[in-house]
C-alpha cells in the first residue's frame, strides 16, 4: 500500500442493508477514513463510495432510490464507486431476482450495463464459503490477488453485456463473474464479501483505498 500523507475519505451508504460495521472496519483497516452516511449530500465531497449489501435485489433498490442520482452523478464524475455483494448487482440494469419475486422489471443502476441470473441446474444455491479469484484482465482492484480465494454467499450473479467489464471469474459449475467494472473503471463491484475474505480482502480493499488516492 502507498505511503499517504492523509487518509482517503471513503462514504459508506446507509440504505439500511448490508454489512455496515464490518465494511467500515475494514475500510479503517485498509487505511481510509470512513463516514457512514444517509445523506447522498455527503457523496460530494468523498474520495470514494462504497455501495455494501445483503437481501434481495428489489428491496435493496427501493431502499436506495433516494442515492440513485448522487450515486450516478458521482460515478459519472469519475468518483470511485465499490459495491458488494448486492451492492454489486445493483450496479448492472436489472435482475432475474426481481421477476422471480414478482416484482416485474426493477431497474438498477445500470452504471454496468448487464443482468443478474440465477444459479442453473442442480447447483445447490446460495453458493456460500470460499472460492478462488480468476483474474481475466488488468484492473488495479485485483493488484495481488489473482489465484487467491474469497468468501461468497449468494444466488445470483452478475452477467454483464461487455465480456471486458469481467475482472474476475470465480467456478462454482460454472465461471461467473465475481468482480466487474465499467469501460472506465472507476465503478467496479465484487460478489463475494471482502471484509469477510481475510488477508485477500484487506487486500482488496487497500487496492481499492489506493485508488480512491491516486485513481486509475
Amino acid at each position: 500500500m502507498n505511503t499517504r500523507a492523509t487518509a482517503a475519505e471513503v462514504v459508506v451508504v446507509d440504505y439500511g442493508l448490508g454489512n455496515l460495521r464490518s465494511v467500515t472496519r475494514g475500510l479503517e483497516r485498509a487505511g481510509a477514513a470512513v463516514e457512514l452516511s444517509d445523506d447522498p449530500g455527503d457523496f460530494a465531497g468523498a474520495d470514494g463510495i462504497v455501495l455494501p449489501g445483503v437481501g434481495a435485489f428489489s428491496e435493496g433498490m427501493d431502499n436506495a432510490g433516494p442515492f440513485r442520482d448522487a450515486l450516478v452523478e458521482r460515478a459519472e464524475a469519475g468518483t470511485p464507486l465499490f459495491g458488494i455483494c448486492l451492492g454489486m448487482q445493483m450496479l448492472l440494469t436489472t435482475s432475474e431476482e426481481a421477476e422471480r419475486e414478482g416484482q416485474g422489471d426493477v431497474e438498477g443502476l445500470d452504471l454496468v450495463p448487464g443482468r443478474n441470473v440465477r444459479f442453473r441446474g442442480d447447483l445447490k444455491v446460495p453458493h456460500m464459503g470460499w472460492n478462488e479469484l480468476d483474474a481475466a484482465r488488468d484492473h488495479p482492484i485485483v493488484d495481488g490477488v489473482d489465484g487467491d480465494y474469497a468468501y461468497f454467499v449468494h444466488s445470483y450473479y452478475a452477467e454483464p453485456d461487455d465480456a471486458e467489464a469481467v475482472v474476475a471469474t470465480t467456478d462454482y459449475g460454472t465461471d461467473f463473474a465475481s468482480i466487474v467494472a465499467n469501460e472506465r473503471g472507476n465503478v467496479f463491484g465484487t460478489q463475494f464479501h471482502p471484509e469477510k475474505s481475510g488477508e485477500t480482502g484487506l487486500r482488496i480493499l487497500r487496492n481499492f483505498v489506493d485508488i480512491c488516492v491516486d485513481g486509475l
